[in-house]
């Protein structure tokens, strides 16, 4: 049995998943080298975080005295 492929294959798009997408579909995919990445971690971040532990302390310690 001879296996084909549904989906003619690019071998430019570098990827097995996308290589097997329309290019109408893989069109835009590639990121752009000027685009400045968001810092994941902020001080707000923590500071939320801080404010949830010590919450989530403060109720335990209640729960359990």
């Amino acid at each position: 049995m001879k296996r084909r492929s549904l989906v003619i294959t690019d071998e430019t798009a570098r990827h097995p998943f996308r290589a097997g997408l329309a290019p109408h579909i893989r069109l835009g995919t590639e990121p752009r080298a000027t685009a400045r990445r968001r810092p994941w971690f902020k001080l707000d971040d923590l500071r939320d975080f801080l404010m949830a532990y010590c919450a989530c302390f403060l109720a335990v310690s209640l729960y359990i005295a």
